[in-house]
């Protein structure tokens, strides 16, 4: 298949539409399901690209949740904890533990439900029985991989009344090395950003404390490489081999580490057990479970809890989880790494950061100020690495 009409690009007006190699070669993908269209094509050659990376650097099964050309999540398949496991809503499905990529997207799905709600799926290795069976119950618009177990393939056929979008890509494909855009019918051309990210990028730690496990390490890869495709400016936060909190697009980066700060917040919140062990009536379905927990976390729930509406999710009426109560429990996190795609330009993205556990920090420096924020990991006990590579992405 050398080119592929598409419905319109990227509104309903922007027609005609289409996806071609430009030396006219054959594109590196089968569709083997579904009509994709062109803002689905743009998360699933960017999706496949991070998991395919974070795969090459650690050597484990890699998914991302992608959804308008930035990643949600994204995470390798370390075994998840009964809590964790409940926390993303996956406590159910049957041979988890024996699928790596099945729980590298339960693990990727479950971080930030709300925002993955109809999200574009990237899987750095086979798609099999288990990883289809979750992803058959959930809203999403496509799925990418390298290829699929003829069962899973089935499973996933069935999915929008046999509509689902179902790529399949050649993971020996490699890309030019000049690659082009328009943009307002002006051509941009540059080299493809080819550096790769590898515990080797992480040894000049700045602070005092040089204490950087092979956790930590795991961590700030996948931290780099998630933000390496996700629209700047960009800060992520990365725990247990999982992007917990993604800020994206931001013009001010204490915006970036904010937003992503108050996602890996309600992250690490969802598995409280105040939050685990809401009654919630047993007909109520995710999405609306999913839309309660969010209320109930944030500054709006007694809109959650005001009579003739918990009524209708809670078999009984929760206790409010005060504002006191929530920094308490977020207090008591440690270990998290923070990414950023470019230097940190002030301190207080570093204070912000440790309000989320931030034990880490890893960015590439060259600020005028990276001796204060140099000063402020020391202050606080942090590690930091400077990484000498800038990662925008637009």
């Amino acid at each position: 298949m050398k080119e592929f009409s598409l419905k319109y690009g990227c509104n309903p007006n922007q027609k005609p539409a289409r996806i071609y190699m430009q030396d006219g070669s054959e594109l590196p993908i089968t569709v083997l399901n579904g009509r994709p269209g062109y803002i689905n094509f743009l998360d699933a050659f960017n999706s496949w690209q991070l998991v395919k990376e974070i795969k090459e650097s650690t050597g484990m099964a890699a998914a991302t949740s992608f959804k308008h050309v930035s990643p949600t999540s994204a995470a390798v398949g370390i075994p998840m904890s009964p809590e964790l496991k409940k926390a993303c809503f996956v406590d159910d499905i049957e041979g988890l533990d024996d699928s790596e990529i099945a729980t590298a997207y339960a693990r990727a799905r479950g971080t930030d439900r709300m925002s993955s709600f109809g999200d574009w799926i990237a899987l750095s290795d086979e798609c099999d029985v288990t990883a289809a069976k979750l992803i058959k119950r959930e809203v999403s618009d496509g799925i990418i991989a390298p290829s699929y177990s003829p069962e899973a393939l089935e499973i996933l056929k069935q999915k929008k009344k046999g509509n689902y979008n179902i790529v399949q890509i050649d993971p020996n494909y490699v890309p030019a090395e000049l690659e082009t855009k328009q943009v307002f019918g002006i051509t941009f051309e540059q080299g493809r950003n080819n550096c790769k990210t590898t515990p080797e990028s992480l040894t000049n730690i700045v602070t005092k404390n040089k204490d950087l496990p092979e956790s930590a390490i795991r961590d700030m890869i996948i931290a780099l490489i998630t933000l390496k495709f996700t629209q700047s400016n960009s800060v992520c936060y990365v725990q247990d081999g999982q992007a917990i909190g993604v800020g994206a697009g931001q013009q001010s980066r204490i915006h970036c580490t904010r937003l992503a700060g108050s996602k890996a917040d309600f992250w690490h919140l969802r598995q409280s057990d105040r939050v685990l062990n809401l009654p919630f009536k047993d007909e109520v379905r995710r999405p609306e479970r999913d839309n309660a927990i969010d209320l109930y976390l944030g500054d709006e729930y007694e809109d959650l809890l005001k009579d003739g509406v918990w009524q209708t999710l809670f078999t009984e009426r929760p206790e409010p989880f005060t504002k006191e109560q929530k920094r308490a429990y977020l207090d008591t996190i440690s270990g998290v790494t923070i990414g950023s795609d470019a230097f940190f330009p002030f301190s207080d993205n570093i204070e912000r950061a440790r309000k989320s556990g931030a034990t880490y920090v890893v960015q590439p420096g060259g600020s005028i100020r990276d001796d204060l924020v140099i000063e402020a990991c020391d202050d606080l006990g942090m590690t930091m690495v400077f990484t000498g590579q800038r990662l925008f992405h637009h």
